[in-house]
């Protein structure tokens, strides 16, 4: 008779003749946990691992931030002039070319951090992020040297894209690690908390630098001083990252891994095939992972980066106007985020991501309507509305991410589902609507954009399984106290029958 393999059906008959037969292997392929199963989590080191993860991405987008927000001066500084249009669509693409490197930096330090830890990774890619910040505030103008000035800006754009490849992916699932499987929601958006941090302080330094030395001097000097900002703040990232211990889910890995026979052959073997592994084993929810960023970072894009271009260039509001009114805003939305996070650990990651996707479906056009209006309550308005259906993507992205693969190879999957996707749609943002609405000459076209990637949002979220308050995948459950390991343990003991 051939074996009974775990894909073939098993006949109800033979079950019920043999009952004990299949009760000890169904025992054997799911055995009960056991007390030191189960991570207790020390919740002084989750809030340390949070801190440094989130002020990594903190400054991350606050060097994006800086050059999104300067996007018309470096256009002036860096290239030829010819026209505003064209010197604008030329600092754009400089912003998108970070991006194309982004899926080589993902590739390149995602499966690094699942086979030497995400610890050592993230001081890296930190590294790399504060050196090429650092140096583009360092560039000589076109006027100086000429064609050698948008070539040294494009290259140090590359160092920054290629960094940036490894750092969210590593950021989301250090803290989604770190955190009690029934608080990873709330752990997980102090990551966007970050984010939004970061912005608004470049946005913050960039409107009193403006307000303060006025466009002509920014012009002239004025705009290397947010970029070299970037290299104490890296320093300051990088100290707290190397005083973090390794993440408890990676460690029991590494444990697993060091009781295997022939462990040599297997890091070798794992070193070469990791991306094809990837590719080949988690495709489907590669898949799902490129759809939900995608459509997560045009919108984050669209409001975050784009929006002060968008309010200067296409209404005619001065600069620092467009900036105040989208600090005040970011503002709001850091004082909820961490709320969100706590929602979508009770109510579930899906409800929170739905209401963003149909948010931005549903509001978008009448956002830019009240928007093109042109006064401040309308422009507040209608940036209101995107920015609270961007807060239910922000709050929840950054735990549901990370819950989409199993433990041996998180970092490297996110890493390149995340960075394939935002180089697709995320950087490239501000370029393409730029373009649209200069080939279409509607100021529309941003409503319209984030509408057609909202909608793939639904359907992918849609396609999602629910994550939270359940163990990652590959990793055993974690819990905040001993009481819940106790109860956990507890409640898999059988009722007595009578």
């Amino acid at each position: 008779m051939a074996a009974t393999g775990p894909e073939t059906p098993v006949d109800p008959q033979a079950v019920r003749r043999h009952r004990i037969l299949f009760r000890t292997i169904a025992k054997r392929k799911n055995p009960k946990l056991r007390r030191t199963d189960i991570t207790v989590t020390d919740e002084a080191a989750v809030k340390r691992a949070t801190k440094a993860a989130s002020l990594g991405n903190a400054m991350e987008w606050f060097d994006f931030g800086i050059y999104s927000y300067l996007a018309v001066t470096l256009g002036h500084v860096f290239f030829p002039s010819e026209n505003d249009t064209a010197q604008l669509l030329s600092s754009f693409a400089t912003f998108a070319v970070a991006f194309l490197v982004r899926p080589l930096g993902g590739m390149f330090f995602g499966p690094m951090g699942d086979r030497i830890g995400r610890k050592k990774v993230l001081a890296l890619t930190m590294i790399l992020m504060a050196i090429g910040t650092l140096a583009i505030g360092l560039i000589p103008s076109y006027a100086s040297i000429g064609f050698w000035a948008p070539v040294l800006l494009i290259f140090f754009r590359l160092v920054q894209g290629f960094s940036t490849g490894g750092e969210y992916g590593g950021a989301s699932t250090f803290i989604a690690e770190y955190a009690p499987d029934k608080r990873r929601g709330y752990f997980g958006s102090f990551l966007e908390f970050g984010t939004l941090a970061g912005y608004v302080g470049a946005a913050g330094l960039v409107t009193l630098l403006t307000a303060w030395l006025g466009s002509d001097t920014m012009e002239a000097w004025g705009w290397r001083l947010p970029f070299l900002v970037a290299g104490p703040l890296g320093l300051v990232g990088l100290y707290l990252r190397l005083k973090l211990d390794e993440t408890p889910a990676f460690k029991k890995l590494e444990d697993e891994s060091a009781h295997a026979s022939e462990a040599a052959d297997t890091i070798e073997t794992s070193t070469k095939d990791d991306l094809a592994k990837i590719f080949r084993v988690y495709w489907p929810t590669l898949i799902l992972c490129i759809a939900l960023v995608g459509a997560y970072n045009v919108t984050d894009y669209m409001l975050l980066s784009y929006m002060p271009t968008y309010l200067s260039d296409e209404l005619g509001y001065s600069e620092t106007h467009g900036l105040l009114i989208l600090l005040g805003v970011m503002v709001l939305l850091m004082l909820m985020i961490n709320q969100v996070g706590k929602l979508s650990d009770r109510f579930g990651r899906k409800p929170l991501l739905m209401a963003g996707m149909l948010g931005f479906l549903v509001l978008s056009l009448p956002a830019f309507l009240l928007i093109g209006q042109g006064s401040i309550p309308a422009i507040v308005a209608g940036m209101l509305m995107l920015g609270l259906s961007l807060l239910c993507l922000l709050g929840t992205m950054s735990a549901a991410l990370p819950a989409l693969f199993p433990t041996p190879v998180r970092y490297g999957s996110l890493s390149v589902g995340y960075n394939l996707s935002a180089s697709l749609f995320g950087g490239t943002t501000p370029l393409v609507i730029t373009a649209l609405i200069s080939v279409t000459g509607s100021n529309l076209m941003p409503a319209y954009y984030s509408m057609a990637a909202a909608l793939v949002g639904v359907i992918a979220v849609a396609c999602m399984k629910e994550t939270a308050q359940k163990p990652l995948d590959g990793s055993p459950p974690a819990v905040g106290t001993k009481e819940e390991a106790a109860e956990l343990v507890h409640a898999q003991v059988a009722e007595p029958k009578f």
